[in-house]
């Protein structure tokens, strides 16, 4: 069964060209024009990825992709017409995995998308088939990598693929210092760039909110300037 994809832009030439090329891998896609139009799709179908354009007569991305985290954990890639680190911040705050800017180079569309789902389909429990549960616990933290589930003190964390992706990295690597670069190149497979450190910044803040975890007094997630990012043994 091919991955279905929800693509969202009222361009309708920028949304009819993502169509082609994504169609050209083999995706099915259902292509909207309206946030409207993509609320009841989001709302009675069930997407392996979304593309969202931030800009929308109706609706903006950002309450989509809003609407998407309510129920969803598939990937969730933001489009935006400015290099503007305000949109993008906001969108990965809101839960969105990655962003790309317009105007955009379509064959490097599909490289993230392709790399988006690797990650979703690995770690997304309804694509993984029988093996063994794989466990890490680390104080009060329990991520289950089968079941693609996280609790802290028993409460269940609801965390997008890409914060727990990221979690799991640290603490696979506890004890040792993860750049933000071998952080970008595990989760993205993508050549990293020093203009996209904001991203893994910013997911790194979102996960120290909902672990309760600070800058200054890190119980869990703690920076190691000049370095990256670790999780203490």
């Amino acid at each position: 069964m091919s991955n279905k994809i929800l693509v969202v832009d009222d361009e309708r030439e920028i949304a009819d060209l993502i169509e082609i090329y994504l169609k050209n891998e083999n995706f099915t896609v259902i292509t909207c024009y309206t946030g409207q139009d993509a609320i009841e799709c989001i709302n009675t179908t069930d997407f392996d990825l979304a593309i969202l354009d931030i800009m929308l007569p109706d609706l903006n991305g950002f309450t989509l992709c809003q609407r998407i985290r309510k129920s969803h954990t598939y990937p969730v890639i933001m489009l935006t017409a400015k290099d503007e680190e305000s949109d993008k911040i906001t969108g990965l705050t809101l839960g969105a995995d990655d962003y790309i800017t317009k105007p955009f180079r379509p064959l490097e569309m599909v490289a993230r998308v392709k790399a988006q789902l690797r990650r979703y389909k690995k770690y997304n429990p309804a694509h993984i088939e029988d093996t063994a549960n794989e466990v890490i616990a680390h104080s009060g933290l329990i991520m289950n990598i089968t079941t693609h589930e996280c609790f802290l003190n028993e409460k269940a964390l609801v965390l997008t693929p890409t914060e727990f992706s990221i979690l799991r990295i640290l603490l696979e690597h506890k004890g040792k210092a993860v750049s933000a670069e071998e952080l970008f190149r595990q989760i993205w497979q993508d050549e990293y760039y020093s203009k996209r450190n904001n991203t893994i910044t910013v997911h790194i803040r979102h996960l120290r909110e909902k672990l309760n975890d600070t800058v200054d007094n890190p119980k869990y997630i703690k920076t190691i300037w000049g370095v990256g990012y670790k999780i203490e043994k």
